[in-house]
């Protein structure tokens, strides 16, 4: 997801989207304990309730920007987690 032309904010807020796009209709009810928690984090890492978006950025944006390095590192490995375990249960249940 890194690097991109308009910076590391704008990175994290695209795939914050996409990922949206992706748990968007997802079962719930289909995922495992490995996922489960993967997912809770993701939506907890993504969530901007209660940010402020003076500049018209995006809230997304405004998120990405106030992650701490710590959480730029979690988020890329859950990202990559939730990757591998939906491409694993794709091909097993396929």
């Amino acid at each position: 997801m890194l690097p991109h032309p308009k910076g590391e904010a704008t990175s994290i807020a695209d795939a914050f989207h996409e990922c949206s796009l992706g748990l968007h209709k997802i079962d719930r009810s289909g995922l495992d304990d490995n996922a489960r928690p993967w997912v809770i984090k993701l939506e907890e890492l993504m969530d901007t309730t209660d940010l402020a978006d003076p500049n018209d950025v995006g809230t997304w944006t405004v998120k990405a920007e106030q992650l701490t390095l710590d959480q730029k590192f979690e988020l890329s490995r859950i990202i990559a987690e939730l990757a591998h375990w939906f491409d694993r249960k794709f091909w097993k249940d396929g």
